[in-house]
């Protein structure tokens, strides 16, 4: 059993506490054994998240799939009609290819259908899609499992640039900084993680002198951040050169958007440090990044199974080919994942692996670009963090997507089989108000469909106002890489 899957439904509370609180709080949790904490077998999870023995790999990641695909088989009401392929389990690859494809709509249609009917409720840790997704969902991970299982392969990630528990981690990844909405301290110090969590809803330059001094103060050594939020921040200190700061820091680890190029760049020389990119989901269906002096996306086989299949379905395994990435989770027994497609388009790699042997390499991935609202006061926040907003209340529609037309005020489409009672409108409105810290208002549209790219996707965020003055570089390119949403970090 993993006390940290107890006291999870308390965090908002504890984030929203005084700071005496958290650090009274946090400074005894964080004390109290690894063991009680992420539970017995975190020590197993992490040889696990460790091994790089490419046929110890192999052979791990067969039975696993094995396992996903029996209990999916044998227990998922959506897998009835397939029953009979448990014969062939001892070839699980062969198997999968006969299941079909599943997408996140047609898990909202019917979520039950796709419960293991083994796995009593207790067992369920209910989630939802968040970030930049266009279609929130409910969805239920392995309580005592997944988030053991999750710390220890963040863990691997987390020490391809060196980093030990005793770090210090500077953290721009959409967390309300409560304080800062009355004019009050823009950072927190969260003890657990040892974060100093910088304000994302306040990074105009007046507000970097106190980001610095905030930063010179706890003395991060490590950087986990959404590109967006970073890019201010590193752009301040290259025309405010701080080496006492900056020269601390070994290593950045990206996540949750598409990383321009005069981003990466950016960091690269104000740090100078390792920069790497993450790619993983709320759904725990699979994970990837990308390694010091290789910029390709390395996905942990023993993870989670991946695939890419072309616009009909189909396989591709042509060296740099173009495909959606599906993915079929491991070691989630409430619910199975099983050739889920994630609506991310990736590049199978035309060079050799040998950076890491027997992981699953992409040249790059094609995830949903950068998003940006403009509030009333002309302050930036990412759509990332707008997104995670109102997951409760949009948690049963078919899709979202945001339009701004003028500063402050955002529609936001909703996509629905069942029209949203005035109440939940009125809670997204105030979600959004609260999220952005009375920067923008929402206008709910409900509207019958929200039309797709040419490509399939949808655009969680159209854009109307130019934006480029205040965030983009004037010779912004089409990104070479990027990630997906991932709450597990």
């Amino acid at each position: 059993m993993a006390f940290e899957d107890l006291v999870h439904p308390y965090l908002g509370a504890y984030t929203r506490s005084p700071q005496w609180v958290k650090s009274s709080l946090g400074w005894a949790y964080a004390r109290l054994p690894k063991p009680w904490r992420l539970g017995w077998d975190h020590r197993r999870w992490e040889a696990l998240a460790s091994e790089r023995r490419p046929e110890e790999l192999g052979r791990d990641a067969r039975q696993r799939l094995g396992r996903t695909l029996q209990i999916a088989l044998e227990t998922v009401p959506a897998y009835a009609a397939y029953r009979h392929l448990r014969s062939a389990l001892d070839r699980p690859s062969e198997v999968l290819q006969q299941l079909p494809l599943v997408s996140k709509l047609e898990i909202k249609k019917d979520l039950q259908a796709y419960l293991s009917t083994a796995s009593p409720a207790a067992r369920r840790l209910e989630c939802f899609t968040g970030g930049s997704t266009a279609n929130p969902m409910r969805f239920f991970l392995e309580r005592h499992v997944t988030r053991t299982r999750e710390y220890a392969f963040m863990a691997d990630f987390h020490a391809r640039v060196g980093y030990t528990e005793r770090d210090r981690v500077l953290a721009l990844r959409g967390r309300t900084v409560p304080s800062a909405a009355g004019g009050g301290r823009l950072w927190m110090y969260e003890p657990i993680k040892r974060q100093l969590i910088l304000s994302t809803d306040h990074l105009s330059p007046a507000n970097m002198p106190e980001y610095v001094e905030a930063m010179r103060r706890w003395s991060p050594t490590l950087v986990q951040a959404f590109p967006s939020a970073l890019y201010p921040v590193a752009k301040w200190l290259a025309l405010h050169p701080a080496p006492d700061v900056t020269g601390r820091i070994k290593g950045i680890l990206l996540y949750s958007e598409t990383v321009h190029d005069y981003q990466y760049d950016l960091f690269e020389r104000v740090f100078g440090c390792p920069v790497l990119r993450h790619y993983g989901h709320s759904e725990r269906g699979v994970m990837a990044a990308s390694m010091p002096g290789d910029d390709r996306y390395f996905f942990w086989p023993q993870y989670g199974h991946m695939e890419l299949v072309d616009a009909e379905g189909r396989r591709v395994d042509a060296p740099g080919a173009l495909g959606e990435i599906v993915c079929t989770s491991f070691d989630n027994a409430v619910m199975p994942f099983v050739r889920y497609r994630t609506g991310d388009l990736g590049v199978l790699s035309t060079h050799p692996n040998d950076t890491l042997p027997g992981f699953p390499v992409l040249e790059r991935i094609q995830g949903r670009l950068q998003e940006m609202v403009q509030c009333r006061d002309g302050r930036l926040i990412s759509i990332t963090t707008l997104g995670a907003a109102h997951f409760n209340e949009l948690s049963d529609v078919t899709a979202i997507q945001y339009e701004q037309h003028q500063p402050g005020l955002v529609e936001l489409k909703v996509e629905t089989r069942a029209p949203l009672s005035g109440r939940s409108k009125a809670l997204i409105a105030d979600a959004v108000h609260d999220k952005t810290q009375g920067g923008c208002e929402v206008k709910i549209l409900e509207v019958p469909q929200i039309a797709r790219t040419p490509a399939g996707k949808q655009l969680m965020l159209i854009q109307h106002l130019d934006l480029s003055r205040e965030f983009a570089a004037p010779d912004a390119r089409m990104p070479a890489g990027g990630s997906t949403p991932h709450t597990g970090g």
